[in-house]
């Protein structure tokens, strides 16, 4: 795991800034927390790359920018490609040379032999900018999910990437203007989706996209796609569960290649424990178990993970913390460092979780992207029902059900019975396209236009605010509405939101995260199942349930799903209310001069008063004021 950064002239002769290599030296520094065991520099010809290194394989001879054995390629890579060992044999199979064991190297040579298709052999995670000598073109690629992130910018002829945004600001001739589109879907969705950012010339490499500047022109490209769930399929349960063990212990052995320690995030939920059941397995000894724990007893889970830990005799490591732990770290070590401001409160956990995991070892694997796949989150029944409930007669929901839902107790805690119904009846009244997004949204386009204080109001259409989502629900053309929803959430919430917190977390305390779920082969196989075996009824993980009962604990098989929460809600009306009277004061709002004091003023009040629960808008709004004043106003002359 690493810190890419780099620049190179767009046009043919172009030449670079005379300080390029100052600037890109700065650029690396700034991530220095991404690969504090070494740096690396190269410049030629109008092109400069840069790389921190974090060393997990071929610890003596993986340093970078990596040159191929001939001397007319060079990458600086970020990320980890599991089955290069597969692909080293067959490359020398057909008379590579190779002068190290590592997969960087890899990467070079499967460029040598088969170009820009490449990426289509690679399973992993990963980032990198590959610069051609002979052809002058700069080819960079990112990872099918995107784990690992690709900013870049194009301004005065010179193409300028990094692994992060906030190191585009060591350049000072690069422009950075926010744009206003940017934060009313950032207000939609808690964050911005790909290929956004909150500023106007910064784009990312979408996840499964290449990138080639070659010429004086860029060109990008997409190289895959998740397959869609097939429902005429005439696979068993037998054949499948048998296939689907085979593929996650293919997945999880191939994780557990390093040459440093390694462990593993255990949240005592279905999918850590399922990883950390087959590592077991694979491992001589025992493995290394990571949790943390709140003494607020609703947002515990240190129970769950012991009993798991208890089974499979790992060796573990339990931290306890009061919740408010949480709450001194957001501020200032959190929310300030992300590229784009996220209104998932679960950032603090994590960032503690890894905190905790990077004193003892160096990669963790962890459970991120079963819930997506599998129908984990109770939105998918959500959706489901919904359609049945918009199929009842308008006097059952209008004249009964939905006042008995508006009166359902308030709370502060994990559960909220009366927002948890809002949030359903808001999403049922939406079309099906719209109907998971809505069960996720902050601020919906009428609550914008009250607070924004220069609203566009055709961009609020929804067809425009929430364009990512209509164009990954229409994306398969002949799907179900139920496979359709199955596609928005791997496509939005998993990678923009639970894969961007993961490596932002991660990173800043020099720990590599990996994620078997998502290995190539197993989401391939996961995807294509169909839906029944992921939501049977209203019975979620279906088929990954069954598959490896026999492997889980009792207690673990049939517990309910948790998420990694703090109770932001109760703290919003106490530990955390000078912050955010702060945050919110009309003089901060008017600094930032997006929104509306008095609106702001009402929904601060509402919430302290125990009106309405309105945790999620005002998270949001507090967020995106520590981002802007991080990334914007303390910039600003």
């Amino acid at each position: 795991m690493c810190g890419i950064a780099g620049m190179t002239a767009v046009f043919p002769g172009g030449q670079l800034p005379a300080d390029s290599s100052v600037y890109v030296r700065s650029m690396t520094d700034t991530m220095r927390y991404r690969g504090p065991d070494g740096d690396g520099l190269w410049s030629s010809d109008g092109v400069c790359l840069g790389h921190r290194r974090l060393s997990i394989i071929d610890l003596a001879g993986g340093g970078q920018p990596m040159h191929d054995a001939r001397g007319t390629l060079t990458i600086t890579f970020n990320g980890e490609i599991y089955n290069f060992r597969e692909i080293r044999s067959q490359l020398e199979a057909e008379g590579a040379h190779f002068l190290s064991h590592s997969d960087t190297e890899v990467i070079l040579e499967a460029y040598r032999h088969w170009g820009t298709s490449c990426v289509d052999r690679f399973n992993g995670m990963f980032a990198f900018a590959l610069w051609d000598g002979e052809k002058k073109r700069l080819f960079c690629a990112r990872d099918r999910f995107g784990k690992k992130p690709f900013f870049y910018t194009v301004q005065n002829g010179i193409f300028v990437f990094a692994s992060e945004l906030s190191c585009l600001r060591r350049i000072p001739w690069l422009r950075l203007t926010p744009d206003p589109h940017a934060v009313m879907r950032y207000l939609a969705y808690q964050y911005v989706p790909c290929p956004d950012t909150m500023f106007i010339e910064v784009k990312q490499i979408a996840p499964a996209h290449a990138l080639v500047l070659e010429n004086g022109s860029i060109h990008s490209f997409s190289y895959w796609e998740l397959p869609p769930a097939d429902d005429r399929s005439t696979i068993s349960e037998k054949e499948a569960s048998g296939e689907l063990r085979r593929l996650m212990t293919q997945a999880v052995r191939r994780r557990m290649i390093s040459d440093v320690p390694l462990g593993l995030f255990l949240s005592g939920g279905i999918d850590s424990s399922i990883v950390c059941g087959l590592m077991a397995g694979i491992s001589d000894k025992p493995v290394e178990t990571f949790s943390i724990g709140f003494k607020e007893a609703s947002f515990d889970e240190t129970s769950y993970a012991r009993c798991v830990a208890q089974a499979f005799a790992t060796h573990h490591h339990e931290r306890i913390l009061y919740a408010s732990e949480c709450a001194d770290i957001l501020p200032d070590i959190i929310v300030s460092r992300m590229d784009v401001p996220m209104a998932d409160a679960s950032v603090a956990p994590t960032w503690l979780l890894s905190k905790v995991t990077r004193e003892k070892v160096t990669v963790a694997l962890g459970g991120d992207g079963s819930d997506e796949l599998w129908a984990g989150y109770e939105h998918y029944i959500g959706f489901a029902l919904a359609q049945k409930y918009r199929s009842l007669p308008q006097f059952l929901r209008k004249g009964i059900l939905e006042p008995l839902c508006r009166r359902l107790p308030a709370s502060h805690g994990y559960i909220n019975l009366n927002l948890a119904a809002h949030n359903f009846l808001c999403a049922a009244a939406q079309p099906a396209w719209l109907r998971i997004q809505a069960m996720l949204t902050a601020f919906t386009p009428e609550m914008q236009e009250e607070l924004l204080c220069h609203p566009d109001k055709s961009f609020l259409e929804k067809e425009r605010l929430f364009a990512p989502t209509l164009s990954d629900f229409t994306h398969w053309q002949n799907a179900t509405p139920l496979q359709r929803a199955f596609n928005v959430y791997a496509h939005e919430f998993l990678l923009d939101d639970i894969l961007v917190k993961v490596d932002r977390c991660s990173m800043l305390n020099s720990l590599e995260v990996r994620a078997p779920f998502l290995d190539r082969d197993v989401a391939e196989f996961v995807a294509r199942l169909p839906v029944r075996f992921k939501l049977h009824g209203l019975k979620r993980k279906y088929l990954l349930k069954k598959t490896f009962a026999d492997l889980l604990p009792e207690k673990i098989l049939h517990r309910n799903k948790r998420g990694f929460q703090i109770p932001v809600s109760e703290w919003l009306s106490g530990r955390l209310r000078p912050l955010m009277e702060d945050l919110l004061s009309g003089e901060s709002l008017r600094r930032s001069g997006f929104f509306r004091p008095e609106v702001v003023r009402r929904l601060m009040d509402d919430h302290i008063s125990g009106k309405k629960d309105l945790r999620v808008p005002l998270w949001t709004l507090m967020v995106f004021q520590l981002w802007w004043q991080s990334n914007v106003e303390r910039h600003t002359d």
